[in-house]
């Protein structure tokens, strides 16, 4: 795990990034990403006297991938069980401690749970830079990090920024097979895989993506897999991140003979479950029909 902190302020840099993108529609069907506009901005609107964000990340690099290199394909952070469990509860940890060592410290945990814009946070606490692919990049670890953040009453010495260090590279762009990465730093969320095997609950998939899913069903690794910088990524050691026995071992025809009673069983308390068994169906069909 790594931890940043930077000073609870209002997010002025990110303000016209955020407006553009919303404006241009870039968010999809994810209406909840226009709500709650001034509070994405500013953490003092969550959290009264909020003084510092601790931001934190936590590794869920797998050591092994899905097996058959034909089988429907998982994004790796959906492969153990959900990490907004396991995060809160180490949050609830961390809170506990600063309040054995300090005293009374009033605050919120946050794990994908409330408009906080958790990439910008961990930018400006030095935990990384904001790729072109729009992910958070830790120079000695890469991308494959879980982002959460406890924000404190608590006046905390801020960390610095680094420099971003994507250089003239454009590899996630270039790699995107839906062309969701429009330029670099922005992504058209509405394009992009992830968002078309998960947050997108339409009974269909649109027809223009069809041949462009290259095997995805749930979320897509591709610009962090072509990422040069993860090639520093190194296996996670939480136990929870850790797939179900069965489902590296799943082949092609598996994954199309899926019952409801695998699924539960594979994905019970798994972040697949996002999509229930008929989403993830539905996903599955679409690379073949």
């Amino acid at each position: 795990m790594f931890c940043g902190i930077s000073k609870a302020d209002f997010l002025k840099d990110e303000v016209g990034r955020l407006e553009t993108w919303l404006k241009n529609n870039r968010h999809g069907k994810m209406d909840y990403m226009a709500n709650h506009f001034d509070k994405r901005l500013d953490p003092r609107l969550l959290v009264d006297d909020a003084k510092s964000v601790v931001s934190l990340l936590l590794n869920y690099f797998p050591e092994e991938t899905q097996k058959d290199t034909e089988a429907p394909k998982l994004s790796k952070y959906a492969y153990g069980q959900d990490y907004h469990f396991i995060i809160k509860d180490k949050l609830k940890e961390l809170f506990q401690f600063i309040h054995e060592e300090i005293g009374e410290v009033g605050g919120r945990m946050f794990v994908d749970s409330a408009p906080v814009l958790d990439k910008a946070w961990a930018k400006k606490s030095g935990l990384g830079w904001i790729g072109k692919n729009s992910n958070l990049i830790h120079p000695k670890h890469g991308s494959f990090f879980f982002i959460a953040e406890l924000i404190l009453d608590l006046e905390l010495t801020p960390d610095g920024p680094m420099k971003d260090y994507c250089g003239t590279c454009t590899a996630c762009i270039d790699e995107c097979p839906t062309n969701a990465i429009i330029e670099p730093y922005v992504v058209d969320g509405s394009k992009c895989i992830s968002y078309l095997t998960i947050e997108l609950k339409d009974e269909l998939l649109p027809p223009e993506f069809k041949g462009k899913m290259d095997n995805w069903v749930f979320g897509c690794d591709i610009c962090q897999d072509v990422c040069p910088w993860n090639r520093f990524s190194k296996p996670t050691n939480i136990a929870a991140f850790q797939p179900h026995e069965n489902l590296l071992r799943m082949s092609k025809v598996d994954w199309h003979d899926l019952t409801e009673e695998v699924f539960q069983e594979l994905f019970r308390k798994g972040a697949v479950k996002r999509t229930k068994f008929k989403g993830l169906t539905r996903n599955v069909k679409f690379l073949t029909n």
